[in-house]
C-alpha cells in the first residue's frame, strides 16, 4: 500500500528530502502539531507571534499554506459529497451524504502493511485437545460454507460494519449523523476490537434528515434513506461479492477475493400487494408481517447475505443492557435499594477494580464497563438477602453473560453457555414469586424480553461467525471517539460550504496519517514492506504498528501513535518455579533496614519471628542449604505491594495486564492495614491455600558482612494469614463458590490468634477477591477499610473477571 505512495507527482523530490513540501522532519512534526491541536484562528495567531522575530520562522508562512501543503499530501481513497433526493418528499434541509467508496477502503486495509503479520486468508480448524476451537470468523462453519462456492485459489474477504448515531457539532440543535465504519474480518480480532489500531475506517457519515411529511413516517423515510445511502457507499463492495476483484495484500501478493457481507422474499410479496411508495397502505402492511416498511434494503443484493446470519449476537446490548434492564432491577427490589448499596459500598478495594464508593442504584445512566464492574461482586453480594432459587437465576444468567465474552469457545464451552441459560429458565419462577419483575401497571408474571430470546441463538452464531467478542459495538462506540469527535468541532455549521469543509479535514487527516509512516521508514532507509516473520512465543499486546517499527527502526517507538504494550514482568522479573507467574517489585523498597523488633509493632504481626524461623527451618531441610545469618540481628526491606502477571487462561502466549497485590501496614484509614488475598501453592504447609498478604519483605545482610544468604532467602518473601475451606460449591450450588473462613491456632499460652506463616512470594499462583458472608444484613459499622478483618466467613469469587471464571471453571475444580 505505501509504495503506492511513490507514484505520486512528487516522488521525485522526496527523494532528495524525504519530508517535501516540509523541510525537514521537525518542520513537519510542528506543522503537523498545528494541525491537529489548533483551530485556524489559533494557528493564524501562532505564525504571528513575536517569538519569530529572533527565530528563524518555518517555510509555510500562513495558515493556508499550511493547510494548502497538507492537502497536497497523498490521498488513496478520497471523500466526496453527494446530494441524495426522495421523489415526492422534501426535507427541512437539503440531504448530502459525506462518503467513499467502501471497496477502494477495503482494499486499503487487505493491502495495508501494518497488518501484515496479523491477517489470515484462509478458512481453518483448530482442535485443541479432542475438541473445536472457535475463535475468529475464519475458524468458523460460515468462511468454509462460503469458500466452497468461490473458485479455486480465491480469497475471501469478510466485511463487517458498524454504526451508530452521534452528535457530530456541538452548537445549539447540533447536527446529528449516522457514522458508518468497516474493517475485515481477516485481520485478527485483537486488532479490531482496538478503535486506535485503525483496523476500522470510516466510509460514510450518514444524514438524519427530518422529511416534510406527518410524524407517523419519519421514521420509516428516515430508514429508506439510510438504506439507499448504504447503496450508493457499498454498490462496488456487492459487485467485488458477485465477480470478485483483484487486490495486492500486505505482502504485495495479488489475490482474487470475494467480499460477502457477514429474507427478501416477504418484502417482495409485500411490494406486489400494495406500492411501497403509498406509505399508509404500506406501513400498516409491512407491520403486519414484522417488517420495517423499508422495500429495498441496501443487502438485497449482497451475494451470500441474509439477516439472519450477518446480524449476529451482540454483547454490549444483548447481555449487558439486558443486565441494566432487567436482573439488576430485580435485585434491585428484592434486596432493596439501601442493602444492595450497602453490601457494595463495604466491599475490599483492589488496585484496578472499580469500587462503588456510594452505591449503585444512584447511578441513572451507566456504561457497558460499569455494568461489568457490577456483575462482578453481584451474585456473592446479593446471598443471604434473597433466597436461593433467586440467587441461583441471578448466577445463571451472569454466568451466561460472561461465558458469551470468551475468546475462544469451544463445544464444551458452547455447551456450559447453553446449560447456564436452561438453569436461568428453570429457576426465573424465583423472580416471579419474589414479585421482583415488575412494570408501568405493577407485577409482571411473564418474561417477554427479547433480548432473552435472542440469547438463544449465540451458540448458532458462535459456530457459524466465530466469537461474539469481535461482533461487540463496545468497538463501534470506541470509534464515534476516536474517528469522529475530533473532526467536526472545526468546521462552521452555518457555512455554506460545511460539507465540503467536512470532506477536506477528512481527507487532510488520511493523508497526513499514511505520511507519517511512510516518511519515517523512507527517511531512515526501511523497506515499505511489513516482512512476514514468526510471532514470539510470548505476545505482550497486539499494536501492528509499533510491533513493525520496534523490529526495523527499534530507536524510533516514541514516534508511533496507539496503545503501548502490557509491560512484559516475564523478561525482567521474578519467575515461578513453573515460569508460569511473574512478580515484580519496585527496585526502591518504601521502607529499608527494618529490625525485627519494628517489624511486629509497625504490621502488628506478634508471631513474625515464629513464623520466619519456622520458614528457614523448614527451607533449610528441604533444600540442604544451612545459613549462620541469625534473623534476630538481621535487616528487612519492606514494600507495600507487588505485582503479579499471568498469561492468558484462555490463549496461553497472550500476556495479561499484571494485577497489584497490596499489603500496607495499619494507618489512620486502614486500622488494621490494607491487604489483598491470594491464591498460594506452597508445599510442606499443611494449612488452606487462600491467604490474606500481611508483609512483603527480603532479609539483608549488612554491607562488608562476610555471611551469604541462601537462595530461599534471596528472593522477596511474604507473611501471609491462611483461610480455611470449610464449604466446596456442592454446599452451595444457587451460589456455585468455595466458602473460606479465618485459620486460627493457639500459642504455648492458649492465647488464640490468626495463623499465619512466611513464604516465598513465588508461592503465589493468583490474586483472588474475597467477598464477606454478609447473611441477612450488612453489620453497623462496616466499612471498605475493615470488612477483610471484621467477617470471619468469605466467598472466593468466582467472577472477578473474565480469566478468574475460566480458572476456577477449569483448573481450580
Amino acid at each position: 500500500m505505501l509504495d503506492r505512495l511513490q507514484d505520486d507527482p512528487y516522488a521525485y523530490r522526496r527523494k532528495i528530502n524525504h519530508y517535501y513540501p516540509f523541510h525537514d522532519e521537525g518542520e513537519w512534526e510542528l506543522g503537523k502539531f498545528l494541525v491537529e491541536n489548533l483551530t485556524q484562528t489559533q494557528m493564524i495567531k501562532f505564525l504571528k507571534l513575536k517569538w519569530f522575530d529572533t527565530r528563524a520562522r518555518p517555510s509555510f508562512t500562513t495558515k493556508d499554506q499550511l493547510l494548502d501543503w497538507m492537502d497536497s499530501l497523498p490521498c488513496f481513497t478520497e471523500w466526496k459529497v453527494s446530494n441524495i433526493e426522495f421523489s415526492g418528499y422534501k426535507t427541512v434541509h437539503p440531504i448530502e451524504l459525506i462518503w467513499r467508496d467502501a471497496l477502494e477502503v477495503v482494499k486499503q486495509l487487505f493491502s495495508d502493511p501494518i497488518f501484515a503479520n496479523h491477517m489470515t486468508y484462509t478458512p481453518h480448524v483448530v482442535n485443541v485437545g479432542h475438541q473445536r476451537e472457535y475463535g475468529d470468523y475464519m475458524s468458523a462453519d460460515m468462511a468454509w460454507k462460503i469458500q466452497d462456492y468461490l473458485p479455486m485459489g480465491a480469497t475471501q474477504v469478510p466485511i463487517i460494519l458498524g454504526s451508530d448515531k452521534t452528535h457530530v457539532t456541538r452548537i445549539t440543535g447540533g447536527l446529528e449523523m449516522h457514522p458508518v465504519f468497516i474493517t475485515i474480518g481477516n485481520v485478527d480480532s485483537e486488532v479490531r476490537s482496538k478503535a486506535t489500531l485503525r483496523a476500522w475506517r470510516c466510509i460514510a457519515y450518514m444524514p438524519i434528515t427530518k422529511f416534510r411529511v406527518h410524524p407517523d413516517y419519519q421514521s420509516i423515510l428516515q430508514a429508506r434513506l439510510w438504506h439507499k445511502c448504504m447503496d450508493l457507499v457499498l454498490a462496488n463492495l456487492k459487485a467485488a461479492a458477485v465477480d470478485g476483484c483483484f487486490i495486492p495484500d500486505p505482502s504485495r501478493h495479488i489475490r482474487y477475493v470475494f467480499t460477502p457481507l457477514h429474507t427478501l422474499q416477504l418484502i417482495f410479496d409485500t411490494c406486489r400487494k400494495v406500492d411501497p411508495w403509498d406509505l399508509d397502505k404500506f406501513q400498516k402492511a409491512a407491520k403486519a408481517v414484522n417488517l420495517s416498511g423499508v422495500h429495498m434494503p441496501y443487502w438485497r443484493d449482497w451475494l451470500f447475505a441474509c439477516p439472519s446470519v450477518f446480524l449476529a449476537g451482540e454483547v454490549l446490548h444483548t447481555c449487558f443492557k439486558f443486565f441494566a434492564d432487567h436482573p439488576l432491577k430485580w435485585i434491585k427490589e428484592t434486596v432493596g435499594a439501601y442493602e444492595l448499596d450497602s453490601r457494595f459500598i463495604v466491599q475490599h478495594k483492589r488496585v484496578g477494580t472499580r469500587h462503588f464508593t456510594k452505591g449503585i442504584t444512584h447511578v441513572k445512566q451507566m456504561t457497558g464497563r460499569e455494568y461489568r464492574d457490577i456483575q462482578r461482586t453481584i451474585v456473592a453480594s446479593i446471598a443471604g438477602a434473597a433466597s436461593p432459587r433467586f440467587v441461583r437465576a441471578i448466577r445463571a444468567i451472569v454466568e451466561f453473560i460472561y461465558l458469551a465474552q470468551n475468546p475462544v469457545h469451544s463445544p464444551q464451552s458452547l455447551q456450559s453457555m447453553e446449560q447456564a441459560l436452561l438453569d436461568f429458565h428453570s429457576f426465573k419462577g424465583a423472580i416471579i414469586e419474589a414479585e421482583a419483575r415488575k412494570g408501568k401497571k405493577g407485577v409482571k408474571e411473564d418474561f417477554f424480553i427479547p433480548k432473552l430470546e435472542l440469547m438463544q441463538s449465540f451458540k448458532g452464531t458462535v459456530e457459524r461467525l466465530g466469537t461474539l467478542m469481535q461482533f461487540s459495538a463496545d468497538t463501534t462506540e470506541r470509534l464515534l471517539i476516536t474517528h469522529c469527535k475530533d473532526l467536526f468541532p472545526r468546521t462552521a455549521r452555518q457555512s455554506k460550504d460545511f460539507t465540503e469543509q467536512c470532506v477536506r479535514i477528512l481527507n487532510r487527516q488520511e493523508s497526513m496519517e499514511i505520511f507519517d509512516l511512510y516518511a519515517l521508514l523512507t527517511s531512515r532507509g526501511a523497506s515499505l514492506v511489513n516482512a512476514m516473520h514468526t510471532e514470539e512465543e510470548e505476545v505482550a499486546a497486539a499494536n501492528p504498528a509499533l510491533s513493525w517499527v520496534s523490529r526495523v527502526l527499534p530507536d524510533e517507538v516514541t514516534l508511533v501513535r496507539g496503545p503501548r504494550p502490557v509491560r512484559n514482568h516475564f523478561l525482567k522479573g521474578i519467575l515461578s518455579g513453573d515460569a508460569l507467574t511473574a512478580f515484580q517489585l519496585n527496585v526502591t523498597p518504601d521502607y529499608r533496614s527494618l529490625t525485627l523488633a519494628e517489624i511486629p509493632m509497625k504490621y502488628a504481626l506478634p508471631d513474625f519471628y515464629r513464623a520466619l524461623a519456622d520458614f528457614i527451618a523448614r527451607s533449610s531441610t528441604s533444600s540442604g542449604e544451612h545459613t549462620r545469618w541469625d534473623p534476630k540481628y538481621g535487616h528487612y526491606h519492606a514494600w507495600n505491594k507487588f505485582r503479579l502477571q499471568l498469561h492468558s487462561a484462555f490463549q496461553q502466549r497472550l500476556i495479561m495486564p499484571s494485577r497489584v497485590v497490596q499489603a500496607y501496614p495499619p494507618s489512620d484509614k486502614f486500622p488494621f492495614g490494607n491487604c489483598d488475598t491470594v491464591l498460594i501453592d506452597a508445599m510442606g504447609i499443611n494449612v488452606s491455600y487462600v491467604a490474606q498478604v500481611r508483609l512483603i519483605f527480603q532479609p539483608k545482610v549488612r554491607r562488608g558482612s562476610n555471611l551469604g544468604l541462601p537462595s530461599y532467602l534471596s528472593n522477596p518473601l511474604l507473611y501471609v494469614q491462611f483461610f480455611r475451606f470449610v464449604a466446596n460449591p456442592d454446599d452451595r450450588p444457587e451460589l456455585a463458590m468455595w466458602t473460606v473462613e479465618r485459620a486460627y491456632t493457639q500459642d504455648e499460652n492458649g492465647n488464640r490468634h490468626r495463623e499465619g506463616a512466611v513464604v516465598q512470594v513465588t508461592d503465589v499462583t493468583h490474586a483472588v477477591e474475597l467477598i464477606p458472608v454478609y447473611g441477612e444484613a450488612v453489620g453497623n459499622g462496616m466499612s471498605a477499610a475493615t470488612c477483610l478483618e471484621s467477617y470471619e466467613r468469605f466467598f472466593l469469587n468466582n467472577f472477578t473477571d473474565k480469566e478468574s471464571y475460566h480458572t476456577f471453571s477449569t483448573e481450580f475444580v
